[in-house]
């Protein structure tokens, strides 16, 4: 079906508004910028919302999302301050600040932010020993961030955060950290069990000593009762001598007392000669054993004398 002239001609304007339109209307989304150039130079930035521009002299040329985003940055090979080789890859983050210094700064900011982190990360990790290389891996990745965002400012870029998401070791590497890791263990466990063994001693000694003092002082308090018992013992044995001699002077003085005590002095005179005869073979008798009146008024007499 051939058509004819007007119809080809009104099909071309119909073409024509509809390409002027789509040139003229632009709709940009949230958290988004569209760059705008008039001409070839730039013009403006287009922010979020609905847009008219002058068709076939305006064009936007640069379109960038202002959300944050996450970069993987490949596998790369580090040399540690020991000369041990690693092999790192993380994570960057990145954030369009500036929409047209990140269309002019830089032909591809994030092409440029991979290679920059790992050129950083390079250089952090061969300061650094391997073993800190674990320990240290927010220093790294704080350090990484800090060359990182002062180096994107020109760009228009925001570097958030970078995270490295494995360390990967070669296998003698890792043998070597296995064996030392488990003579850690063994190390950790004998200095334990000798703690418990020294702990044990100083128990046992400590209850050794506790019970030497317990005795040593029950052998002091029974020490103690046993001087106080004889004390106590001595001094009702020399009250009662003293009342005892108490009433003997006071009986002496009553009627008769003196004869009662000639009678009981007389009385021991006669026992103790006897005795003495039992047991012994000879017998020594005093001068005045005939007078035996005599020798106990001699002793009333001492007892008199003592008295006074």
């Amino acid at each position: 079906m051939e058509l004819d002239i007007p119809t080809i001609i009104m099909l071309a304007i119909v073409a024509l508004v509809i390409i002027t339109l789509v040139k003229t209307v632009r709709i940009v989304p949230q958290r988004s910028a569209f760059i705008v150039e008039r001409l070839g130079k730039y013009a403006k930035t287009l922010e979020a919302g609905f847009h008219i521009l002058i068709p076939f002299i305006d064009k936007v040329s640069y379109q960038h999302t202002l959300k944050e985003e996450a970069i993987d940055v490949p596998s790369q090979a580090c040399v540690t301050k020991d000369n041990i080789q690693v092999v790192v890859n993380g994570v960057i983050y990145l954030q369009v600040i500036d929409p047209k210094l990140a269309s002019y700064g830089i032909s591809d900011y994030r092409y440029a932010g991979i290679q920059l982190a790992q050129t950083t990360l390079r250089s952090v990790v061969g300061k650094i020993d391997l073993d800190k290389t674990f320990e240290e891996r927010e220093s790294i990745n704080v350090q990484v961030v800090q060359a990182l965002d002062e180096a994107a400012k020109p760009w228009g870029v925001k570097v958030m955060r970078y995270e490295i998401a494995d360390i990967e070791l070669p296998a003698t590497i890792l043998d070597a950290l296995e064996k030392q890791m488990r003579a850690e263990r063994e190390r950790r466990a004998t200095v334990a069990e000798s703690e418990g063994e020294r702990q044990a001693k100083i128990n046992v000694s400590e209850g050794q000593k506790q019970e030497t003092i317990n005795l040593s002082e029950a052998e002091k308090l029974r020490q103690i009762n046993e001087a106080e018992g004889k004390a106590r013992e001595i001094e009702m044995i020399a009250t009662a001598t003293a009342e005892g001699i108490r009433r003997v002077a006071e009986a002496i003085n009553l009627e008769g007392g003196k004869d009662a005590v000639n009678l009981r002095v007389a009385e021991q005179y006669v026992r103790e000669f006897g005795k003495l005869a039992k047991e012994n073979n000879t017998m020594i008798l005093p001068a005045e054993f005939a007078d035996i009146g005599g020798a106990v008024a001699a002793i009333t007499r001492t007892l008199d004398s003592a008295k006074k």
